[in-house]
Parts: C-alpha cells; structure tokens; sequence
C-alpha cells in the first residue's frame, strides 16, 4: 500500500486541471501542486509560478517541497528533458526522458522509428531545403499534408488540397518562419483517407496498458473547416475503434514501437499517444504525442472511475504490469471554447461568468484552460479557454449535457464549434 505523496503538475492547460481533478479524487494524494496552472487548478490545490519549461526551479521546488511524484502536462517541457533532470536528482517523476520524447519533438524520428518497427503510415519525404521540397511535390498526389519538423503547439500540420496550397504550406514554414526553428525541416506526406481516432497508453518503458478511445476534433469550424488549433474537442470512446481494431493497434502499434523504442536504448515510460488514421486497409500512424491529449484527457478522466495514482507510480517505477485502471461504460464529450480570432490573434482579459452554473448540469464538469484569476473574477489568458466536458448513457446525452453547459457561460468575443461528435451520430 502507498502512503500519501506530495504531487507536482506541470503545466497550465485543461489537461492539467482534468489530471489536478482526477489525482485531487485519491486518498493518496498529500498536498497538491500545479506550476504554473490556471484558475481552475487554483481550486484544487497550490498554484506555483513556475513556467513549464524552468526545468531547474522545477526541480528544485520538488526538492523543497518532498515532491514524491511530478506528472508532466505539455510536450515542451518533456522535449527539454525535465525527466532526465528529476531522474538525476532522485525525483520519481511521470513522463518520457528527452531521448523518448524524440517521437513528439521530431516528426521525421517518429517516421524513422516507425519504419523500424514495420509500423503502416503514410509516405513521405524530409526536406531541410525549400526548393527541393518544392521540386519534391511533383512526386506526390494533388492533395498533400505539410508538416513542421519540430513542436509547434499542435498548429504545425497544414493539410492541402491543391498544389498551390501545399506550395504556400512550405514557404509559410520555411520562409515565413511562422513556426520557428519547428520548420527548418519539412515532411511532405500523402493524404491518408478514413476516420481519425486517438488510442493512448500508459507505458513504464516495457509494458504498457491501453485506455479507450478518443476523437479530436482538430478544425476551428464545424464542419471541419478552417484551420488546426490545439483542438476544439474531442469524445470518448470512438466508435470507430472496435474491439477488433482495438488489438490490432496493440498488437501491431504499440508493442513494436516500444520493443523498438528499447532497443534503441530509450525505454518509453508515461503517456504514448497514437494518432491514427483508420484506412480501408487497417489503422496507420498519423502522429505521436509523449504525452495526454488536449481536450482528449478531459473526457478519458471524466470515464476513468478507479484511482489515477498508484498507475502513474507504476509507471515510473517500471512495474504496471499489476494494475489495471476500471472504466466506465459512459460517453464523454468535451466542447472547447475559444476566445475569438484563435488560432489567430486574440484579446485576454474577459471577464467569464456562468462556469457555476454550468458545473451544476447533470455530468459536466468545467476544465480551465487559458483562465486566470484577476480578484475574484476568472478572466481570459489564452487561446482555448475552457473544455466543458459532460458524460452521458450514450453519445446523444453527452453531447446535450455538454452544449446545455456551454450555453450557460459567456465571455467578450467567446467562440465554440456546434458540431463535436458528429461522427459519433453518424455511426
């Protein structure tokens, strides 16, 4: 039996306040921390003001503060080797070291690793020049998709229907710079047609453990119009992973690219996330992320109804092989709101009101993404500002709960897709 621990979160997005909601649930839990966090998190426990990608003072708070476990939010921090910091100091911590980290932070090591384990996706060429990337697109198709090398905030995927648009897509990378160093290099991909879906998994460097399905909704307009965002939605389960589908990215997903990961020398421990593509011919590898999804955790907490803790321990202590986290049977949605302009430019500061009431509609629950405090108002500070999430007996009374939600809060200029779930009622 565990004692109680102190727990660090890092980061300051909806998923983190989901996993500060989840973890504060645990008669595990001594005192809880989220740096820097958002209004949300503030509820729930300490908010430090720590940038997530202050490696050295987050590991100094942790020795400060016998922090017994850190759980790490976003990919940047990961990327930048805040494990490999905790682990040499001593601090258990959950996530993947810089090394593992490689298959969010670099989209041509994923491919490569990808090739290695026999893994489907789709082709695709790496270019670090923009006229031999342009050259390159006689090779494919009409319809391409544009990737950023390197981080870009879940923006960097330009998906193309024309040439012209792909040839935009590379200069926008490569001379725009609209990415940053994210564009020095470019992978030019074919378009894979099907159904998107998100399996994720907890992994302590050997074995891992799969959770239900998810779907992100990742266009800023209904219809999936419009350009990437970080996502502006997203349910769970995804019909469109079967029980069948379901072992064959086990079998043939997962377990490859681990046992390659390890051979490699970089066992992966915490959250892998698959972004697939379900083709005609079987799931295909979109994407990696090294850690949960954002606006995918906060339906996959809302469902997980077994303790969150003593998994994540697991994790970083290599040893999951006894645990196996309980589910229920219900649906989660969760319905993004935006501030007007996102992905764009937008204004911060708005005042929200509602987020009582709709806390109080049967199942929802009310992440805070870019929220902060200003006196006792909650007020805008980011781009996604908050992930109403709502369970229901089927997808239909998710859905109605969530938007019953929605319709309670308001904010200046607040913007939100109609739309989340529609391929769940379509099926």
């Amino acid at each position: 039996m565990l004692s109680k621990i102190n727990i660090l979160i890092i980061g300051s997005g909806g998923r983190e306040h989901a996993l500060a909601w989840k973890i504060k649930q645990s008669p595990l839990l001594g005192e809880l921390y989220c740096a820097p966090g958002n209004a949300g998190t503030a509820k729930l426990g300490n908010n430090i003001d720590i940038c997530n990608d202050d490696i050295i003072a987050l590991a100094d708070f942790g020795e400060r503060h016998n922090i017994g476990l850190t759980v790490v939010g976003p990919e940047v921090p990961l990327c930048l080797g805040v494990v490999d910091e905790f682990n040499k100091r001593g601090l258990k911590i959950f996530g993947p070291n810089k090394e593992s980290a490689r298959l969010e932070g670099s989209k041509s090591f994923m491919k490569e690793i990808l090739s290695k384990s026999g893994v489907p996706t789709a082709k695709y060429e790496k270019h670090t020049n923009v006229d031999d990337a342009l050259t390159a697109l006689n090779r494919f198709d009409e319809q391409v998709v544009i990737k950023a090398d390197g981080l870009a905030a879940g923006k960097g995927v330009l998906i193309c229907a024309t040439k012209m648009q792909a040839k935009n897509a590379i200069k926008t990378a490569m001379i725009d710079r609209k990415f940053g160093n994210a564009g020095d290099t470019v992978l030019i991909e074919e378009m894979l047609e099907g159904e998107e879906a998100s399996v994720l998994a907890f992994c302590d460097g050997e074995d891992f453990l799969l959770m239900p399905s998810s779907q992100d909704h990742k266009r800023i307009g209904d219809g999936d119009t419009g350009p990437n965002t970080g996502g502006m939605g997203a349910y769970s389960p995804a019909p469109v992973v079967t029980s069948d589908l379901e072992k064959d990215i086990s079998k043939n997903i997962f377990s490859p690219v681990l046992k390659t990961m390890s051979e490699l020398g970089a066992p992966y421990k915490g959250i892998l996330y698959a972004g697939l593509m379900i083709t005609q011919v079987g799931p295909k590898v979109l994407e990696f992320n090294c850690r949960f999804g954002d606006p995918e955790c906060q339906p996959i907490m809302l469902r997980l109804s077994s303790d969150i803790v003593p998994v994540l321990v697991a994790c970083a202590n290599g040893e999951i092989n006894n645990h196996k986290p309980k589910w229920d049977n219900d649906t989660a949605v969760c319905v993004v709101m935006a501030s007007g302009g996102y992905p764009g430019n937008y204004d911060k500061g708005k005042t929200i009101r509602g987020i009582d009431e709709a806390n109080a509609v049967e199942g929802v629950v009310v992440f805070h993404a870019g929220t902060k405090l200003d006196g006792n108002d909650v007020v805008t500070s980011g781009g996604r500002v908050l992930g109403v999430t709502a369970k229901g007996i089927d997808v239909r009374t998710a859905i109605d709960n969530a938007y019953e939600a929605v319709e309670k809060i308001t904010w200046d200029g607040a913007v939100y897709r109609g739309d989340i779930g529609h391929r769940a009622i379509s099926r």
